[in-house]
């Protein structure tokens, strides 16, 4: 997901959205035990959406996040006490609430306690990985491989749904592929086996993240079950995800990759729902919310492996500003957290100042000046 090609936001206009009321936006319960207020749902990113990230997009959005989601855990990983594994169950339970714990893989038993130990843990949620289309993971029988294996699914879900008392949930996508569309019956069948809600990725797996999702798959699931149906793919903006709340029977729409370009978009979408303007977010803005990741970065993770954290999120974040190229070549040849700040403050001062030519200048020359050093 790291790695998963960027999106292009729609057109606000071509929407027809602006501030609210927009009764289409209500909260949803999943099993009568987790009220969702806002249905604006932070979507589980392998590489991405750890602790740290998800603190960050909730204080962006000043609270705004409906419902965070960890990226997904091996539940080989977990139930062998694998330190990287555990380290993704970490989380902040005064912040971080609701969370869904992702857990992914195929064997019914270690399911089951992985399951357990995400409930111990605190998760209000614990959600079955059956959409990601990574090769190491479908290799092993998990993610988007359960979809063609629907009974061995159901009983999965089964046992999953006996071990723990908190509601469990699936993600699945629109199908394997063009020609094997089982998404409605995918969700009947984990429905029946206990599944709490459902989350539908309009994509097959043998799409990965290309082309457009498919929204009428979505709608397709959600007319089919009795459970809260999330839609997923593609939302880039607030507008879009607003929009995307209008799909028939859809209880909620789950925001990925647009949410590392701009972790601000749960509370643009809270400001459009209480008939606020959309906020803007200008360089001091970015700036917080970047140091303020590094930060609690480091709670968790060793000093030398910070900068390549923060290059992630600020390669998304910048993209298509201003010279935003240019400071991602300065940032990236940074070797410590420090020297990225420094890059990354001047650039953002300049930019509040409306002085990026000149910042631009200086960049330049200071690159010219490390080579000719070197």
């Amino acid at each position: 997901m790291a790695n998963a090609p960027e999106l292009t936001p729609t057109s606000s206009a071509t929407l027809g959205i602006g501030p609210g009321p927009h009764p289409d936006i209500r909260p949803f319960t999943i099993g009568g035990q987790v009220r969702i207020d806002r249905p604006f749902v932070l979507a589980p990113m392998s590489g991405v959406t750890d602790s740290a990230f998800r603190r960050m997009c909730g204080m962006a959005s000043t609270g705004a996040v409906g419902l965070y989601v960890t990226e997904f855990i091996s539940i080989e990983g977990l139930t062998r006490a694998n330190m990287k594994s555990a380290a993704r169950l970490a989380f902040d339970a005064q912040i971080e609430r609701p969370l869904s714990v992702q857990i992914f893989g195929a064997e019914i038993e270690r399911m089951a306690n992985a399951a357990q130990m995400a409930e111990e843990a605190g998760a209000q949620l614990v959600d079955i990985n059956c959409g990601c289309p990574a090769p190491k993971v479908v290799k092993r029988g998990g993610g988007a491989e359960l979809m063609r294996q629907c009974d061995a699914l159901g009983r999965l879900v089964e046992r999953t749904v006996q071990a723990v008392k908190v509601p469990v949930t699936v993600k699945i996508r629109s199908g394997w592929s063009a020609d094997s569309i089982n998404a409605v019956q995918i969700a009947k069948r984990v429905e029946e086996a206990g599944a709490q809600m459902i989350a539908v990725h309009g994509r097959t797996r043998l799409q990965l993240y290309t082309g457009e999702a498919d929204w009428g798959i979505v709608a397709d699931v959600a007319a089919n079950v009795r459970v809260p149906v999330v839609g997923s793919g593609d939302v880039t903006t607030a507008e879009e995800a607003i929009w995307r709340m209008r799909t028939p029977g859809v209880a909620g729409v789950m925001i990925g990759r647009s949410a590392i370009m701009n972790p601000w978009i749960f509370g643009q979408i809270d400001d459009l729902v209480q008939g606020k303007p959309q906020r803007t977010v200008d360089g001091a803005e970015r700036l917080r919310v970047l140091r303020a990741f590094a930060e609690m970065a480091a709670e968790r993770m060793p000093a030398h492996a910070i900068p390549g954290r923060l290059k992630q999120v600020l390669a998304r974040m910048t993209k298509g500003m201003e010279f935003g190229s240019l400071l991602r070549e300065r940032a990236m040849r940074a070797q410590t957290t420090e020297a990225m700040f420094d890059w990354i403050e001047r650039f953002f001062v300049a930019a509040d100042a409306g002085e990026l030519e000149s910042w631009a200048v200086d960049a330049r020359g200071d690159a010219t000046q490390v080579s000719v050093a070197a």
